[in-house]
């Protein structure tokens, strides 16, 4: 979990200072079900409601063997879907695992990222 390190190392304590920054860390979970958890309980209090962790339920490469396209193409339909209608690719079962943290996600950034036009 290289990511993790690199961000309790790198960004945690300029996330403390910028109380408006949210992180999404991008991990395997390489089929262990309490990778989330265990991942989840390395993150500072003070910031576990600003990082979201998702990721392949599996190995990445699952997800390109699957027929779902390149990593680009797998990362921009899930980009879309995150925003309009998570019911498609975070559907697969390679990426179901992460509905919690998609709904924390796109509760807390979609004000943002995707404001509704007056």
């Amino acid at each position: 979990m290289e990511v993790l390190d690199s961000f309790l190392r790198d960004h945690s304590a300029p996330m403390a200072r910028y109380v408006e920054r949210v992180m999404i860390l991008l991990i395997d979970f390489d089929g262990f079900e309490k990778r989330l958890d265990t991942a989840r309980a390395r993150i500072p209090s003070n910031l576990v409601d600003r990082v979201f962790i998702l990721g392949a339920r599996t190995e990445p490469e699952e997800l390109k063997a699957a027929n779902l396209g390149s990593y680009e193409r797998i990362g921009l339909a899930m980009a879309k879907n995150c925003r309009e209608n998570p019911g498609t690719i975070w559907s697969h079962d390679f990426l179901r695992n992460n509905d919690n943290e998609l709904s924390r996600l796109r509760t807390a950034v979609n004000a943002i990222l995707f404001p509704s036009t007056p």
